[in-house]
């Protein structure tokens, strides 16, 4: 059965659909027409377009903000242009009329504790306040003399739909969203934001990488929204706090450095995006990431209950691949994440999901160490930690020992580098215990052929202490050939994980049989791949069918 790939280029009519309802949109095609000819436009932008020269497109993101992605002869870098509701000098007077009402009528709703109570009650106040009439261009005061000249409030405001849509935006971008941030938050295409104080925000695009974006913050302007975006975090920046690392509340992990005395240009935000939807794990082997081989190779190994570490630099995309892997865990499992900022997602329907709190007081403090200590007690069957950094490295060697399989993220460059962090100060792991870790993922970005790519450079497995050396023997099982951009089998016929730790375990009684399951698990993915299933949570069904129903329930022929 073939699986048609949904269009990515917008239609005529589509387009026009588009047009008639964004005015903003319109006013910005009819400006920029004297310059450039007209873009193309997407719903999902493609990846070819990674390497045009000169691209002229426009993306939709969520609700009524565009992008415009694009590079004129005489530009030296691609610009990413939002395109987004501006209130004019009428529409501004509306706007602080209704802003007016809003504060009277508040008071009369049902208190909002949430982002999502209060936009909620926004909209529901600006229903009420506002009536479309497509003639109401003009600005009209709330207050006009009435009888015996006495002035009198109105209780609604006139505006087009166009006008309505501006203050829809702005409220809710203001009040609630991330101010001039608001665009970069809905667009999904986004890693990371970079921001330093009187210049362009820079943005790390998943198509175009490092680009450079139409926000900027003015200096002057920078400070007020420093600290209330701190606000927002729950952790308030200040000349006595001048660095806060914390959670958005859409999820993303915010770094602020504030004063000038630290920061020398004004304040300094990196904001790495929490992405709403998984990247799957056929989408990350598409893309080249990594191999349907180095993936069967994690399946089986999550199947039977195997621990190992993904390993790389920062954004080497570590997170990215763990969360497209953790649907390799069959679906009747207890699972026990701990994290600093919630960045994992499992789909599993037991899923215990704890962040550490920083308090005022030691006692009130929950860090990672006792989280994982806890995660002993509370007898899950997989236990992933979403980054391991420091001593609590110790706890996560304790639960595998204790039959626990673990999955975490950790900083190191190679297998070596890996088990001389572990064994050395301050986690101190005895080198005889590292046989508890199955394997190492290491997870690049690298640049080849001029393109920036992230890249699983090896897969080595741990065989255990070797007294006689005094070291931990490793072999190498897959390996990332640049020249050629493959991935190839070292261990075939030949890997000490999946024959030793994984075949004698399931009662096979030639464990070279457990090549068939590898190979089998590498066509299914390869044929999920041909038929661009893509979707994660597509993706995920689909492997949990195979747990359920076996290969004949599937959707596809394999």
């Amino acid at each position: 059965m073939c699986r048609l790939a949904d269009s990515e280029k917008l239609t005529e009519d589509e387009i026009q659909e588009i047009l008639n309802k964004h005015a903003h949109l319109r006013t910005y095609l009819k400006n920029i027409e004297v310059k450039m000819k007209r873009p193309e436009f997407y719903k999902k932008v493609p990846k070819s377009k990674e390497d045009e020269e000169f691209p002229n497109f426009i993306y939709t993101t969520k609700g009524s903000v565009f992008i415009h992605i694009y590079r004129l002869p005489e530009m030296d870098e691609r610009l990413y242009q939002a395109i987004e509701p501006e209130l004019d000098k009428i529409t501004k007077k509306k706007f602080d009329d209704l802003l007016h009402l809003i504060v009277k009528k508040a008071p009369d709703k049902d208190s909002a504790v949430s982002d999502d109570e209060l936009k909620e009650m926004f909209l529901e106040l600006m229903d009420e306040i506002i009536i479309i009439d497509e003639d109401a261009k003009e600005y009209e005061p709330l207050q006009k003399k009435g009888l015996f000249n006495k002035k009198k409030i109105a209780k609604t405001i006139k505006a087009t739909s166009a006008q309505k849509e501006s203050m829809k935006y702005t409220l809710i971008k203001e009040q609630i969203g991330g101010g001039p941030l608001e665009p970069f938050m809905r667009d999904i295409y986004l890693e990371d934001i970079h921001i330093i104080a009187g210049e362009n925000v820079h943005a790390i695009h998943k198509v175009f990488d490092m680009i450079k974006t139409n926000i900027l913050i003015p200096k002057e302007e920078s400070f007020v929204f420093a600290r209330k975006l701190s606000e927002k975090m729950g952790a308030a920046v200040s000349e006595a706090q001048p660095i806060v690392d914390a959670t958005m509340p859409d999820g993303s992990r915010g770094n602020l450095i504030y004063p000038e005395s630290v920061s020398v240009k004004g304040p300094s935000i990196t904001i790495r995006k929490f992405a709403e939807t998984p990247i799957s794990i056929t989408q990350i082997i598409n893309w080249g990431t990594m191999s349907s081989g180095v993936a069967a190779y994690a399946w089986l190994s999550l199947q039977y209950g195997r621990s190992f570490f993904v390993c790389g630099e920062t954004a080497s995309g570590k997170t990215t691949t763990t969360n497209a892997l953790i649907p390799f865990i069959p679906p009747d499992k207890k699972i026990y994440t701990a994290e600093n900022t919630p960045e994992l997602h499992v789909p599993h329907t037991v899923w215990q999901q704890l962040l550490t709190r920083t308090a005022d007081t030691e006692e009130g403090s929950v860090d990672l160490f006792d989280l994982l200590k806890a995660a002993l007690r509370s007898r899950p069957d997989y236990i992933i930690p979403g980054e391991t950094r420091g001593a609590e490295g110790n706890v996560v060697f304790q639960a595998m020992q204790t039959g626990h399989p673990c999955i975490t993220t950790f900083h190191a460059g190679s297998v070596t580098k890996v088990i001389q962090r572990f064994t050395g100060d301050p986690i101190n792991v005895p080198k005889s215990f590292m046989d508890n870790l199955d394997f190492v993922l290491i997870q690049m970005a690298v640049e080849r052929k001029g393109q920036r790519l992230r890249r699983v450079l090896s897969v080595d497995e741990i065989e255990g202490y070797n007294k006689a050396v005094d070291g931990v023997m490793s072999r190498t099982a897959f390996e990332w050939k640049s020249a050629d951009d493959v991935h190839v089998f070292r261990a075939n016929r030949n890997s000490y994980i999946l024959e030793e730790r994984i075949a004698k375990n399931a009662g096979y009684e030639n464990t070279a049989e457990i090549y068939d399951e590898y190979d089998l698990r590498k066509h299914i993915l390869d044929r999920m791949v041909e038929e661009q299933i893509f979707d994660y949570y597509e993706v995920c069904q689909f492997i949990w069918t195979f747990y359920r129903e076996g290969i004949e329930a599937l959707p596809i022929s394999i």
